[in-house]
C-alpha cells in the first residue's frame, strides 16, 4: 500500500447536538455480510496501531477499502472495513462501544487487555478516573454548544424553507432525476449511512478526496441555509432507492438523524455534496455541474429576515468554535491517559497478536 494513494476516509460516529452518536452497529448488521472484529483496550495499548498495520497488509489497492477516522482524534483510525474480503475491524470501546450480539458467527473480540499489567494501572487509579472524567465533561460541554449551534442554523433553515419556489423546484428534480436516474437497476437498494465531515479538535474536518473517489461526476449544492439543498438530496436519495440503486448517505453532524448533506451512487459514479461556509467544497472539487440554490429561494422574502440570519450564522459560528476548544481540551487529557496505559502495556504482546490476527485475516475466505 503505497502512503500517497488517495483512500475511502469516512466516520462512524460524530459529536452532535444529541451527544455522541454512533452509526458502528452498521458493522455488526448480519445483513452487512461482515465478519466483524472488535478490538478492545485501553487509550494507547495500540488499537489504532492494530488496525493500521492490518491496512497496511490486507488493502490490496482495490479501491472499495473504507478508513473510518476517530472523531476525537482524526489522525487514528477506529475503523477498518475490506468489503471484497467481508471483513471489518474496530474499535469497539466508548464512546463507539460495540458487544457481541452474534458472538463467533457475526463478531469476535482481539482483546488487548491480555497485554497490559492491570496491576499498574490500578495503582494510578485516581488519576486515570480523574482524566477520563474531566475528558468526559469536556466532551458533554462540546456537545452542548453544538445544541446552540444547531439550534440557530435550524432557525435559518425553517425561514429559508418558508421561501423556497417549491413548483420551480419540484419541476427541476424531476428533469434531474429522469436524467441522471432514468436508468433500471436490479438491486433492491441499499442505504449505507456515514459521516463525511466532522467537527473535531482540528476544527471542521471534511473527506473531499473520499467524495472524488466515489464520484466522476460531481454536483455541488451551494446552499447557506440547508433548505433547498436538503429537499434536493432527499427527493434524490428516494428516487435512487427506489430504482433499485445503494446509495451512501452521509449526514451532517449537527443534524445526524435528518440533516442529509452528502449523497453518493456508486452504481453511476454519480454524487451531490452540499457547499457552504461551515464545509466549503466549491474551493477543492472541479464539480461536473453547480446548482446554486438560490434560484429556486424568493430572495425578496428571505432579505426580510437578514438580520436575523446573519446574527444566526454568526452565533453559529462562534457556538461550533467553542465546541472545537473543548475538543483539544479533551484530546490533551486523552493524551495525558494514554501515557499510563502505554506504560502499562507490554507492546511486544500486542505486536505477537497483530501479526496473529493479520495471518488470520490473510487465510480468511
Amino acid at each position: 500500500m503505497k502512503p500517497e494513494e488517495k483512500k475511502l476516509r469516512f466516520l462512524l460516529g460524530a459529536n452532535t447536538p444529541q451527544g455522541f452518536v454512533s452509526r458502528y452497529d452498521q458493522l455488526t448488521d448480519p445483513q452487512a455480510g461482515l465478519r466483524t472484529y472488535i478490538i478492545k483496550g485501553g487509550p494507547g495499548s495500540g488499537k489504532s496501531t492494530l488496525i493500521q498495520k492490518v491496512a497496511q497488509e490486507l488493502d490490496d489497492g482495490s479501491g472499495d477499502v473504507e478508513y473510518i477516522h476517530c472523531a476525537s482524534s482524526v489522525n487514528s483510525l477506529d475503523a477498518l472495513i475490506l468489503p471484497s474480503k467481508g471483513i471489518a475491524i474496530a474499535d469497539g470501546t466508548p464512546p463507539h462501544v460495540m458487544e457481541p450480539k452474534y458472538p463467533g458467527a457475526v463478531e469476535s473480540l482481539v482483546d488487548l487487555t491480555a497485554c497490559w499489567d492491570e496491576d499498574y494501572l490500578y495503582d494510578h487509579r485516581e488519576e486515570i478516573i480523574h482524566l477520563t472524567n474531566r475528558s468526559s465533561k469536556c466532551h458533554e460541554y462540546c456537545c452542548r454548544f453544538l445544541a446552540a449551534a444547531a439550534s440557530l442554523l435550524g432557525d435559518n433553515y425553517r425561514i429559508a424553507l418558508g421561501c423556497v419556489d417549491t413548483h420551480k423546484l419540484n419541476g427541476y428534480l424531476s428533469r434531474l432525476s429522469e436524467r441522471e436516474l432514468g436508468k433500471k437497476c436490479t438491486g433492491t437498494g441499499k442505504e449505507t449511512v456515514r459521516f463525511l465531515t466532522a467537527v473535531t479538535d482540528q476544527g471542521i474536518v471534511q473527506y473531499t478526496d473520499t467524495a472524488k473517489l466515489l464520484a466522476k461526476r460531481l454536483f455541488l449544492i451551494n446552499d447557506e441555509y440547508g433548505a433547498v439543498s436538503r429537499l434536493i438530496l432527499c427527493y434524490l436519495r428516494s428516487k435512487a432507492l427506489a430504482a433499485g440503486f445503494d446509495v451512501i448517505s452521509c449526514y451532517c453532524p449537527l443534524g445526524p438523524f435528518d440533516k442529509l448533506e452528502q449523497l453518493f451512487i456508486p452504481a453511476l459514479q454519480i454524487g451531490f455534496i452540499t457547499s457552504n461556509r461551515f464545509h466549503d467544497f466549491s474551493m477543492v472539487v472541479d464539480p461536473y455541474r453547480i446548482i446554486n440554490c438560490q434560484r429556486f429561494t424568493d430572495a425578496n422574502k428571505l432579505k426580510e429576515h437578514k438580520k436575523r440570519l446573519t446574527f444566526n450564522r454568526k452565533a453559529a459560528a462562534q457556538m461550533v468554535g467553542q465546541a472545537e476548544v473543548l475538543l483539544r481540551e479533551a484530546k490533551e487529557l486523552h493524551d495525558q491517559l494514554e501515557k499510563f496505559y502505554v506504560a502499562a502495556t507490554d507492546f511486544e504482546k500486542v505486536n505477537a497478536l497483530t501479526q496473529q490476527l493479520i495471518e488470520k485475516l490473510k487465510k480468511q475466505r
